[in-house]
């Protein structure tokens, strides 16, 4: 089957340090400029998925938490309360644009178990035929390590496969993937096809604070979706622009292309 020339189903993955500040509070001027974007795609009658972070940073704001929490209890208590403050940042940013928001907590168990996964499958395909913007994250609140998905960028690419998403957008607060050349200077790559030996011992640790992953998250949730036939693109989460170009097929950054 042939690659389609557009892209009609688009998740978009909103990485911590895309949402958070250098003082480590909820970037709202950031979140609001990604709806903006991803609303012009819904407008183009593009189905649209966010799955976003955020939540922890935006409990342990709203608690005066000078440092991210980091006690399981911790955690479980700032994404308690942060999940509906965050929520209602998507929805009024979205309202504000026509367009209605669906909050979806998952764990591992809602997308293992084939009932469920079903019932899930079920339930995003309605939202996305209602036009209606799914907003994805872990259920942290009640989530332990035997059903813990455990990052975001795995959850995104989770989430693209069981939807049969044409391309899984991940926005971070790099300009894309990274490799060294013969003389260990860094440059980026804008296509990679095929997962090898010399890519993944690119992908090294994440560098950032905000993160559960880093590239190695990204890199594994690439292999999800090219065995699942879904283009995945790593863009700057930072550079206005650059989704609409990403649903263009006209990358900033670096696109890993699923075989037809």
């Amino acid at each position: 089957m042939a690659k389609k020339h557009t892209y009609q189903t688009i998740v978009i993955k909103i990485g911590s340090s895309t949402l958070t500040t250098p003082h480590g509070t909820l970037d709202l001027a950031n979140l609001r400029r990604i709806v903006a974007e991803a609303a012009t795609l819904v407008k183009q009658q593009k189905k649209v998925i966010i799955v976003t972070s955020g939540a922890i940073v935006t409990g342990a704001q709203a608690l005066g938490l000078k440092e991210k929490p980091k006690s399981i209890p911790q955690k479980q208590a700032a994404a308690a309360i942060g999940q509906s403050r965050l929520m209602r940042q998507y929805e009024k940013a979205f309202e504000e644009r026509g367009i209605i928001v669906a909050q979806v907590l998952l764990t591992r168990d809602a997308l293992a178990d084939r009932q469920r996964h079903q019932n899930a499958r079920n339930c995003l395909h309605t939202l996305l035929a209602e036009k209606v913007v799914p907003v994805i994250n872990e259920n942290d609140t009640v989530a332990v390590d035997e059903i813990r998905i455990g990052d975001n960028d795995t959850l995104a690419a989770l989430t693209a496969r069981l939807v049969g998403a044409d391309l899984l957008i991940v926005l971070t607060d790099v300009d894309g993937f990274f490799m060294k050349d013969k003389k260990g200077a860094p440059f980026l790559v804008s296509a990679i096809k095929r997962i090898n030996k010399a890519v993944r011992s690119a992908a090294g640790h994440s560098a950032t604070q905000q993160g559960t992953g880093g590239m190695i998250t990204k890199l594994g949730a690439a292999e999800i979706c090219l065995k699942a036939g879904i283009d995945l693109a790593i863009i700057n989460g930072r550079k206005p622009g650059l989704i609409a170009g990403a649903a263009q097929k006209k990358i900033s950054g670096t696109l890993f292309t699923a075989k037809s």
